[in-house]
């Protein structure tokens, strides 16, 4: 069981105590190894996996990999056997496995990212490659839904004569009150 009982403030700030390191120190000690620990194994993965998939532990020999969803576990368990022995032979060589777990909230925080990398590229003027060409309806297709328009039953009409009059307009908004 857990020591879960409080502990004082001046316990935990001390930056070295009469028996060794405070407990926050080791917490900070243990964070910036796992740390360490995520920029090797995002070197080691492919660019397109890396911002899906993070560390989320390391104990008793086991890596605890994080990832987006079901289909980049899916690619990242392709990856597994090179990445486990790339880390064996680099930085752990007490890894005995690596354990692959979903974390929702990475595809979350990494559309949220992808979203604002789009409005700063927007706001700079930048694209990002270049648009989609706009779908237009010709005056021919725009005749045919007229003709269609006029032998079909009246709901069927009005949307045929609505989509008839978009031709040649483009990308610009309709009014569906009509």
């Amino acid at each position: 069981m857990r020591n879960s009982r409080p502990q004082l403030l001046d316990i935990l700030f001390d930056d070295a105590t009469a028996a060794g390191q405070s407990p926050l120190r080791a917490v900070q000690q243990r964070a910036a190894a796992l740390l360490k620990l995520n920029r090797a194994v995002k070197g080691l993965l492919p660019t397109q996996m890396q911002p899906w998939c993070r560390v989320g532990n390391y104990r008793q020999g086991v890596l605890v990999l994080e990832i987006a969803n079901a289909s980049w576990m899916m690619r990242l368990r392709y990856e597994q056997p090179a990445l486990l022995s790339a880390l064996r032979a680099q930085i752990l060589p007490s890894l005995s496995s690596i354990d692959i777990r979903i974390n929702p909230s990475l595809m979350a925080k990494s559309e949220n990212l992808s979203q604002k990398d789009d409005a700063d590229y927007q706001k700079q003027g930048v694209s990002q490659g270049p648009l989609p060409p706009v779908r237009q309806l010709s005056k021919q297709s725009a005749d045919e839904l007229r003709l269609l328009a006029s032998r079909s039953p009246e709901k069927l009409r009005k949307a045929l004569e609505r989509l008839a009059e978009m031709a040649g307009e483009g990308a610009k908004t309709t009014s569906r009150n009509k």
